[in-house]
C-alpha cells in the first residue's frame, strides 16, 4: 500500500480509538477544550490532504472514474453534498500551481503564503475562502505585487503573527504610492509588514475576512462602484410556492434597503429608544392606585415566546399593513392595494371551513378571514348558479378621527408585556362588527399583527366597560382570572398651562 494512503489509515484508526469506549465522555473541561483544539488541527490538515490533492489533479481525473467532474468524484469520495464540494474546488484552485511546459517543474501558487498556511494546519477552508474573496472579487484592479503583499499580511493574521502598526504602515504607504505622493516598493512594504511581528492568537476566519475587506478598500479604492453595480444587477425578491402552508422569500437585497429593513425591524421589536421610560401595561386593583401588582412581571418570559425570526416576520407583516393603508401608496384598481381573503358566509358565520386568499388559492383557517374583516370591511356577494345577483359593502375600517382617539388613550398594544405603539398596531373591534358590534372609540383597542392574529387562541380575553378596556389572562398568567385595568408605565404628556405674569 502507498505510504501516502496507509499514513491516512492509520489516522483513521487513531481516531476511532479516539471515538470508542466513551474516552470524550469522561474529559475534563481543561481536556476537553484541549481536544476541540487538536481535532480543529486535524480537521484542517485532512482539508488540506483534500484541497492538494484536488490541486494536483489533472482537468480529466475525475473523468477517468465515471463522474462529470470534480465536484461529483468529490461528493462521492468523501461523501459530501455539492456546495462542500464546491467549495473545496475553488480553494484548490487558489492554491494550484501550474507546471511549466518547458521545464516540468510546478509554478508558485497564486497565494502562496496562504498555501503553506493551509499546508501547515494554520488556516482552513473557510478561513482560505475568506481571506481571498475581497481580493479576488477586485483581481482586475489589484496588481501581482500588492496581491502577494496580502498574501504575506493574511498568511502572517492566521497565523496569529499581528503587527498592527507594520501593517498599518504599510497599508498607508501603499495608499500615498496610490495617490502619488511616494513611491515606496511593495517588497519593502512586504518586508515592514513581515517584520517585528509578535505571535498571539490565530486568527478566526472572520478575522481574516476583515482585514481582507480593509486591504482591498486601500487597493482598491474605487472598489464600491463595481461592488455597487453589481448589486444593483444582482438584487432581486422572490416569493416561493405554497409549502406546508407556508411561502418562502427568497432573495438578494441592496445595502440600503436592508438597513432600512433593519430599522422597521428595531422599531417594532425593541421600541425603547431615545431614553425615554420604558413601555409597558402595569395592573392595579383601583384606578387611583399606583402601586405596579405582580402580573407585570413575567419571570419565565412566556407572554412573548416568539423567536427573533418571527419577531421579524411580524414586524414585516405590520409595515406592509401599515404602508397598504398609507395615502401615498399607488392604488391598485381604483382602491388601495387590499388584502382580499374569500369566505363562505355560512362558514364565516357558523366558525368552520376555510377560507381562501387570491392569487394561489391556498386554504387558510377561518381565522385569517376573522383578522382580516377586523381591520377592514366586509363586501357580501350574493350568487345564483354561478350568477352575481347581488353585492353588498359594510363600512366598518376605523377612520383616521378615531384612530388618533385610540391611540391617544391606549398608546400601544393592549397585552401585557408587549410594547409596540397604538400608532403601529391595527385596531381590534372587541365585539365583533358580525356580532352587532359598533365601529366605535368604545368597541376599539389596539393589537399588534401578532396579537390580534392569534387573539383567538392565545387565550387572552378583552372587554370594555364603560369604554375602558379590561383584560384576562390565560389561567397560567393568571390563576384568579380577574378582569384588569391595564395601566400604561409611559406617562402621558402633561397638559399645558398658561401662566398669567403680572
Amino acid at each position: 500500500m502507498n505510504s501516502t494512503v496507509s499514513a491516512l489509515a492509520r489516522v483513521a484508526t487513531d481516531l476511532r480509538a479516539v471515538l470508542s469506549d466513551d474516552a470524550l465522555a469522561g474529559l475534563s473541561d481543561a481536556e476537553r477544550a484541549e481536544a476541540l483544539r487538536g481535532a480543529g488541527e486535524v480537521s484542517r490538515l485532512v482539508d488540506a490532504v483534500v484541497v492538494e490533492a484536488v490541486a494536483t489533479a489533472d482537468v480529466e481525473f475525475g473523468h477517468r472514474f465515471g463522474c462529470r467532474g470534480m465536484n461529483e468524484l468529490l461528493q462521492r469520495a468523501l461523501l459530501t453534498d455539492a456546495p462542500s464540494a464546491s467549495k473545496l474546488t475553488r480553494a484548490a484552485g487558489l492554491v494550484a500551481r501550474d507546471v511549466n511546459l518547458v521545464s516540468g517543474e510546478r509554478l508558485p501558487a497564486r497565494w502562496p503564503a496562504l498555501r503553506d498556511a493551509l499546508l501547515d494546519g494554520a488556516v482552513g477552508i473557510p478561513g482560505l475562502l475568506a481571506a481571498t474573496a475581497p481580493i479576488e472579487y477586485a483581481r482586475a484592479r489589484i496588481g501581482t505585487d500588492e496581491r502577494l503583499w496580502v498574501d504575506e499580511v493574511l498568511a502572517g493574521h492566521a497565523r496569529g503573527l499581528r503587527d498592527t502598526e507594520a501593517t498599518d504602515g504599510a497599508a498607508q504607504e501603499l495608499e500615498e504610492d496610490a495617490a502619488g505622493d511616494t513611491d515606496p516598493s511593495v517588497e519593502a512594504d512586504a518586508d515592514t509588514a513581515a517584520g517585528g511581528k509578535q505571535p498571539g492568537p490565530p486568527a478566526t476566519a472572520d478575522d481574516l475576512r476583515h482585514l481582507a475587506s480593509t486591504l482591498a478598500m486601500i487597493l482598491d479604492p474605487d472598489g464600491a462602484e463595481p461592488t455597487d453595480r453589481d448589486a444593483q444587477q444582482g438584487r432581486f425578491l422572490n416569493l416561493g410556492r405554497l409549502q406546508k402552508g407556508a411561502h418562502r422569500l427568497v432573495g438578494n437585497i441592496t445595502p440600503e434597503v436592508a438597513a432600512q429593513l433593519q430599522q422597521i425591524f428595531d422599531a417594532f421589536n425593541n421600541p425603547k429608544v431615545g431614553g425615554a421610560p420604558a413601555p409597558g401595561v402595569a395592573f392595579t386593583e383601583t384606578a387611583g392606585d399606583d402601586e405596579v401588582d405582580e402580573f407585570n412581571v413575567d419571570p419565565r418570559n412566556v407572554i412573548d415566546p416568539r423567536t427573533p425570526g418571527q419577531k421579524r416576520h411580524d414586524a414585516l407583516a405590520a409595515a406592509l399593513g401599515i404602508a397598504a393603508r398609507h395615502e401615498e401608496m399607488p392604488s391598485l384598481g381604483g382602491a388601495a392595494p387590499t388584502l382580499v381573503v374569500h369566505v363562505d358566509a355560512k362558514d364565516l358565520a357558523a366558525g368552520t371551513g376555510w377560507a381562501t386568499l387570491p392569487g394561489n388559492g391556498a386554504p387558510v383557517p377561518l381565522s385569517v378571514a376573522a383578522h382580516t374583516a377586523c381591520t377592514g370591511a366586509v363586501q357580501r356577494v350574493l350568487f345564483d348558479e354561478g350568477r352575481i345577483v347581488g353585492i353588498t359593502t359594510t363600512d366598518r375600517i376605523f377612520n383616521a378621527h378615531q384612530r388618533r382617539a385610540i391611540v391617544a388613550r391606549d398608546r400601544e398594544c393592549l397585552i401585557p408585556g408587549c410594547h409596540v405603539p397604538a400608532s403601529w398596531c391595527e385596531i381590534h373591534h372587541v365585539t365583533e362588527h358580525a356580532r352587532g358590534g359598533p365601529t366605535h372609540t368604545d368597541n376599539g383597542v389596539p393589537l399588534c399583527w401578532w396579537h390580534h392574529r392569534s387573539l383567538d387562541h392565545s387565550g387572552w380575553e378583552i372587554r370594555m366597560n364603560d369604554g375602558i378596556p379590561q383584560i384576562r389572562g390565560p389561567a397560567w398568567w393568571d390563576p384568579a382570572q380577574r378582569w384588569r385595568t391595564p395601566r400604561h408605565s409611559t406617562p402621558a404628556k402633561p397638559a399645558r398651562r398658561t401662566v398669567l405674569r403680572t
